[in-house]
């Protein structure tokens, strides 16, 4: 599923709220929050959505999305993707056990629904003209342009330079055309990690870096024990397989994991950013082939400033993003 609008459903007693998710034209809601929502047994519920799809009344592959969602496990914080079921099933088994609950919640939904839809319709007419007016803007400037070279040869270096700007920023603007349109993708990666990061050498290198720079005593005091949980979550795996299986992904996921988690008295995001450096740097891709930094000074601090800002369901877009700056196409 993709990075989803949230709506606040309220349950009857007016303290107990489910977070419900709209998404694709529909309303999305877990297996727990259907538990809370109808007040019966998860075990019930789930034998109920399993008849749906084993007697054909829906189609499991049109009705289930997966979600990830934060899950706290001990003093961890556990990112996993677990199923969401859409409006249909919900109603189907609100039918099923009678529940004035869901007749309530369908209603809401459905109101909910309509005012989406046309705040979408209206926001998709806002983003068509804008997207007309910039066209508008690209062709001046290139009439702007032709009028130029028509009226002044370039030199071989001013035309080197035009060139240059060009190229340079191309793939900048193609980075922030598929942030617009939401179709960021992670390509041309460096394959699995040679080196790998313990929680151990992490800790040594922040109190070299304390040492070095003068920091204060509470720079890299840990609070809790989220920062070792950042450390191993970016090397968990499932099914055998890494769920962050490149050197940049592995990077981009610890840099918003010590980002988000603060798990020190001072120093977050600078120990964030030093960290995601060193890992790059053992890696061996810190540096392209030219021996030019693959990320500017400037744009890790403006991304670790966005990451430590950004909304926990906005991780997915901000880690590609994180990616796409330091792949091989940079």
């Amino acid at each position: 599923m993709n990075k989803s609008n949230i709506e606040i459903y309220q349950l009857e007693d007016g303290r107990t709220e489910i977070n419900v998710q709209l998404d694709k034209e529909t309303v999305w809601l877990s297996l727990n929050q259907m538990v809370e929502l109808f007040e019966r047994d998860k075990s019930v519920i789930s034998r109920h959505i399993g008849n749906v799809f084993k007697e054909g009344e829906l189609d499991r592959r049109a009705t289930v999305a997966k979600y990830a969602t934060v899950q706290n496990e001990g003093n961890r914080k556990v990112f996993r993707d677990i199923d969401f079921f859409n409006l249909d099933v919900i109603i189907s088994v609100g039918y099923i056990i009678r529940s004035q609950r869901g007749t309530q919640f369908r209603i809401w939904a459905n109101k909910i629904l309509k005012e989406y839809l046309v705040q979408g319709y209206a926001l998709n007419e806002k983003k068509i003209s804008n997207h007309y007016e910039k066209l508008k803007e690209l062709q001046e400037s290139v009439k702007i342009l032709g009028n130029v070279l028509n009226y002044k040869s370039l030199t071989n270096n001013e035309s080197k330079g035009l060139l240059q700007i060009i190229s340079d920023y191309a793939y900048a603007l193609d980075v922030l055309d598929q942030y617009d349109y939401q179709t960021l993708a992670i390509e041309n990666t460096s394959g699995k990690d040679s080196w790998q990061i313990t929680y151990e050498e992490a800790m040594a290198q922040i109190l070299m870096v304390k040492k070095a720079h003068g920091n204060s005593d509470l720079f890299g005091h840990e609070k809790d024990d989220s920062f070792q949980s950042s450390i191993s979550t970016i090397y968990q795996s499932f099914d055998g397989q890494d769920l962050y299986p490149s050197i940049e992904e592995k990077a981009a996921n610890l840099l918003y994991f010590i980002t988000k988690n603060h798990s020190f008295s001072d120093g977050n995001k600078r120990i964030a950013a030093f960290l995601f450096l060193y890992f790059l740097e053992r890696n061996c891709i810190l540096f392209d082939e030219m021996g030019y930094k693959r990320i500017a000074d400037n744009t890790l601090v403006a991304l670790t400033l966005m990451i430590a800002v950004s909304k926990p369901d906005e991780k997915e877009t901000m880690t590609k993003v994180v990616v796409n700056l330091i792949n091989r196409n940079n």
